[in-house]
């Protein structure tokens, strides 16, 4: 699951409709991407952060649950 793209687009309202919308594909698409079950193109990932989030880091809001736990563990260790 892309937990940080979910927190930011709570936080400026956008849906999954909404990038659905822009990009031209189904709302079932980008749901089963934002929730971990397939991943987004680079192409998907970079529309997203330019016109929804352009002041965000690409890493940033597409770092995935098993990316972050692998970084607090390196911080830890």
């Amino acid at each position: 699951m892309h937990r940080n793209l979910r927190a930011e687009m709570a936080r400026e309202g956008i849906t999954m409709v909404d990038i659905a919308d822009y990009l031209k594909v189904r709302y079932a698409t980008i749901n089963d991407k934002v929730n971990g079950k397939y991943d987004f193109s680079y192409t998907e990932a970079l529309k997203i952060k330019r016109h929804f989030f352009p002041n965000l880091n690409i890493e940033y809001l597409f770092e995935n649950d098993e990316q972050s736990i692998k970084k607090k563990e390196s911080r830890i260790s």
